[in-house]
């Protein structure tokens, strides 16, 4: 069976975009996992403000269901449809695939 791939997302926003992108960001998700690539683990998801600049920016958290489901991802009409838009909106974002250390 697949293993999980966790992921930490951080969106960096235009200047001004950044309420259009935790609109985009918080329906993510639910695209994902309605097109049967994510676990049914909610994710998480922060807005931010780097201490030092001041720059806002959105943090998100999930799971894919597997390796094969992030790639499948980009050839999914209704994954891309939050894709697509969120492009408009970003300067750039950053993706991380995560594990748990003991």
């Amino acid at each position: 069976m697949p293993r999980p791939v966790a992921v930490l997302v951080t969106y960096r926003p235009k200047k001004g975009r950044e309420a259009k992108l935790l609109t985009l960001v918080k329906r993510h998700w639910p695209a994902v996992r309605a097109a049967g690539l994510a676990t049914s683990t909610p994710p998480k998801i922060w807005s931010a403000t780097d201490k030092r600049n001041g720059r806002r920016y959105v943090i998100e958290q999930f799971e894919w269901k597997s390796a094969a489901a992030a790639d499948l991802a980009h050839r999914t009409p209704a994954v891309l449809a939050i894709w697509e838009p969120m492009e408009a909106v970003l300067d750039s974002m950053e993706i991380a695939v995560v594990r748990a250390v003991s």
